[in-house]
């Protein structure tokens, strides 16, 4: 496990128990044990069963933890995702930050499989953004990807992508190309992406030599469609900015190579799970 995710769940853990589980430890003996299993209350894709796995062995290495589910795959209602044997005391500490990781995680898996339900029958990729949880991205992409999406740049540091606010401070098309220049030397092996706002800048842009993709902001369908035939394959497009479930499908429909919506880890509703003690 990467040990940014490690140090996560123990950030998580000394969160939530502090100096210890004080009701545990009044109201439960120390000697008892139990088996415990956590329930899928809704339908939906599993993401982050490792996650959930590593917070019970972290809390008390003497844990059972057993499971035949992998990321990626769909529960209904009433599955058991999780089952759980040991100390009672150490299960019980453990529940709510092991479900806080699987329900988010699965929460966005699930978003990300209604979008792409969404779109059908057109090929277009769904993708992420870094509108993440602080210290949560490699999770929530990965959970992204569980839901059948695509990972967008990981960060800053490994595409590159002139927004708005780049091309304010640098406006002029000579001086946009003597920095893709500059780019295209120094990193080669990184993708080059500029963002467009107009059908001007779509053609600006394209005049460019080194641009490997542009993103469509906030444009509208009839907008998206014309890129597209101005682009003439020539580039990977990306549509952007305020697409919801009502209207993904429309902007897919535009002949676009690829969709991103932040929603799909700002916005993604929790799935609803509970662990039982039996």
């Amino acid at each position: 496990m990467h040990p940014s995710i490690q140090a996560l769940i123990r950030a998580a853990l000394e969160e939530d128990l502090g100096t210890g589980d004080v009701t545990s430890k009044y109201f439960i003996p120390e000697a008892a044990r139990s088996k415990a299993r956590i329930i899928a209350k809704e339908a939906g894709m599993l993401s982050g069963i490792q996650v959930a796995i590593q917070v019970f062995r972290e809390v008390d290495k003497g844990i059972g933890v057993w499971t035949d589910r992998v990321d990626g795959s769909s529960f209904e209602i009433g599955d058991v995702i999780l089952e759980i044997e040991g100390r009672t005391r150490s299960i019980l500490s453990a529940e709510r930050t092991a479900l806080n990781f699987l329900q988010r995680l699965s929460g966005i898996a699930t978003t990300t499989r209604r979008y792409l339900q969404a779109v059908q029958p057109h090929p277009v990729k769904l993708l992420d953004t870094r509108k993440t949880m602080p210290g949560w991205r490699v999770l929530e992409k990965a959970a992204v990807k569980d839901g059948g999406g695509t990972n967008h740049r990981m960060g800053l540091y490994d595409q590159v992508m002139v927004k708005d606010n780049h091309l304010m401070a640098c406006t002029k098309l000579e001086d946009l190309q003597a920095a893709i220049d500059r780019v295209r030397k120094d990193r080669p092996e990184i993708k080059v992406q500029i963002e467009a706002a107009t059908l001007e800048q779509v053609a600006d842009f394209l005049a460019l030599k080194g641009v490997d993709m542009i993103l469509l902001d906030n444009m509208d369908t009839d907008d998206l469609r014309r890129a597209v035939q101005i682009n003439e394959g020539r580039v990977f497009l990306e549509a952007s900015g305020g697409i919801t479930m009502d209207t993904i499908k429309d902007v897919a429909a535009t002949g676009v190579d690829a969709i991103s919506v932040g929603a799909l880890t700002h916005s993604s509703k929790a799935v609803d799970l509970s662990l039982e003690v039996m």
